[in-house]
């Protein structure tokens, strides 16, 4: 059975679709409730480089931590912004599935299949 993380907010229709997706499959979830189990920064960076984006590409740039965090700083390295990521992690990008050495955001929820 193949194992799957799924960082997931529950109170996000995209990802409660994505969730859907994959529990129709004969998967190994794991699910984690990010905002309340929020992935280190070393995770975050190994997710980041099997997405092959930079942290900005992955981060909710409406969300009021962003705004009020300065996340648009443009002198702001990677391994800041995923500090910042890992601080406050309503700005991250929902859902991201996880699975074999591969990532996908769940945008539109149909997009994980191809990693599964």
């Amino acid at each position: 059975m193949k194992k799957v993380v799924i960082y997931h907010n529950p109170r996000c229709s995209k990802s409660r679709q994505t969730l859907e997706i994959l529990q129709q499959k004969d998967l190994d979830i794991t699910i984690v409730k990010y905002l309340e189990t929020p992935p280190s920064a070393d995770e975050l960076d190994r997710i980041l480089d099997m997405l092959a984006k930079q942290p900005r590409e992955v981060m909710r740039k409406n969300e009021k931590e962003y705004k009020e965090n300065d996340m648009a700083n443009e002198n702001l390295s990677r391994s800041e912004l995923i500090a910042l990521m890992h601080k406050f992690p309503k700005v991250i990008e929902r859902p991201i599935v996880v699975s074999n050495g591969k990532a996908a955001i769940g945008r539109p929820p149909e997009s994980v299949l191809e990693i599964i």
